[in-house]
């Protein structure tokens, strides 16, 4: 008898909807307090996840979902790379 792995769930800051965490993408708060995008899923701190999806990005931004949910400002620097990200995601 095999034995099924539970797949890890994650709901997004923009739209709310809870997804396997594979599909986000997730912003991370170091210990020392910097927000940046978090590639592997891996890096410690708090984590926020976000679909991969630029309306999303919009309403996390426009209600300050993301800054709520890591306790930190998010600098404009972040947000772009974001929107970059799910841009070139697109396109492929």
């Amino acid at each position: 008898m095999i034995k099924q792995r539970k797949v890890p769930m994650r709901t997004c800051v923009g739209c709310m909807e809870s997804k396997p965490k594979k599909e986000f993408i997730r912003v991370v708060r170091a210990p020392d307090g910097t927000a940046s995008l978090d590639r592997t899923g891996k890096s410690p701190g708090r984590g926020a996840y976000l679909c991969r999806n630029p309306e999303c990005l919009k309403k996390a931004a426009k209600a300050k979902r993301l800054e709520r949910s890591l306790e930190c400002e998010i600098s404009e620097e972040i947000y772009k790379k974001l929107e970059e990200e799910m841009l070139e995601e697109a396109a492929k």
